[in-house]
């Protein structure tokens, strides 16, 4: 059987493990204990109900690979060494160690009692400073003001509009009059050091990557952000059966976890047919599209096709967070 190692247990990861679980032997290496559904952590700051759901075990993933709690600290074309010292070998490797950003956006499964706290200190917050006036920051200020309807939220950013200007004029003047009505201050053009002073700061940006256990015939794939290069069928160049995917790729779209998971099933297609000597197939970068709640029952989304959603179409797209997909693809599917 063939070999297929895949690198990291986000939300590509777990995905291409899963589609390639009845045609190879299939190896997920992770360093953490259980997989963290991040598109529900600023949820889960605010509403305690959230705060273990979060965090979905690895067990029942894959019927006949395996997950392998550790961290990989070389990879190269034939395998990676692992940090309690072990080696594996392999015929496909899929790169999908994914982003980090600061806490509570991507909470680790040891953050468990720091995002209690933070509940708690938001309880007892008079004013609350977020700096970014991108989607995390936004996204922030409304489910804190859904949860702290009393509590002070300032959303400052140096940029000079929300969303980095991203998006059409009516999403970003929909976002902007729901944040007004929620009272949320927008200080745009306003970097940390000009921003009021506040009981609470959190940094709602700073998204970046970790590529330095490649080994030196991967590494020419890395770009100075640490992203890195990929053909159109989502591999290392000159590199026929390696493949990355998700936040640590270059691909020119926005870092979402639906499209690390569109990234997984291309990559995923692409090895069965590199199994089957067929033709691959080229991934097309998506155009912007979110979907951006502003608590339980506010937000805005956008999509090409079908244009600009309100307030109550994306509170219903929205209001499970997805977490029944991903138990679903865990094994963990509730009866």
């Amino acid at each position: 059987m063939t070999e297929i190692l895949v690198i990291g247990g986000g939300y590509g990861g777990i995905t291409a493990a899963k589609a390639l679980d009845d045609v190879a032997d299939v190896t997920l290496v992770e360093p953490r204990e259980v997989f963290v559904h991040n598109v529900a952590a600023l949820r889960a700051v605010a509403d305690p109900d959230w705060a273990e759901r979060i965090f979905l075990p690895y067990d029942r993933l894959l019927s006949r690979g395996r997950v392998v709690r550790d961290r990989a600290v070389r990879v190269t074309a034939a395998g990676a060494d692992l940090a309690s010292g072990a080696h594996l070998d392999a015929d496909v490797i899929i790169l999908a160690t994914g982003s980090a950003m600061p806490f509570p956006v991507k909470p680790e499964p040891h953050d468990r009692d720091r995002l209690a706290a933070t509940h708690r200190a938001l309880s007892d917050a008079g004013h609350v400073l977020l700096l970014g006036a991108g989607a995390v920051g936004i996204e922030f200020a409304g489910e804190i003001k859904a949860a702290w309807p009393a509590v002070e939220v300032t959303i400052a950013d140096p940029a000079p509009d929300i969303l980095g200007g991203r998006f059409p004029d009516e999403f970003r003047a929909s976002v902007r009059e729901q944040l007004a009505a929620l009272g949320v201050r927008l200080l745009l053009g306003t970097g940390a050091g000009q921003a009021p002073a506040a009981d609470l700061t959190f940094a709602c940006y700073g998204a970046s990557v970790d590529s330095s256990y490649l080994g030196d015939d991967l590494a020419a794939a890395r770009q100075p952000d640490g992203r890195l290069a990929v053909t159109p069928q989502l591999r290392l160049p000159g590199h026929e059966r390696v493949f990355a995917i998700g936040d640590l790729t270059a691909v020119p779209e926005l870092k979402q976890a639906r499209l690390a998971q569109a990234h997984a099933e291309v990559v995923a297609a692409n090895v069965r047919a590199l199994l089957a000597g067929g033709p691959l197939a080229d991934y097309t970068p998506a155009p912007d599209a979110i979907v951006l709640p502003l608590g339980p029952k506010g937000g805005a989304s956008y999509a090409p096709e079908v244009g600009v959603l309100g307030p109550a179409e994306t509170a219903g797209i929205k209001a499970t967070m997805f977490i029944e997909s991903y138990e679903e693809m865990l094994g963990l599917a509730r009866g």
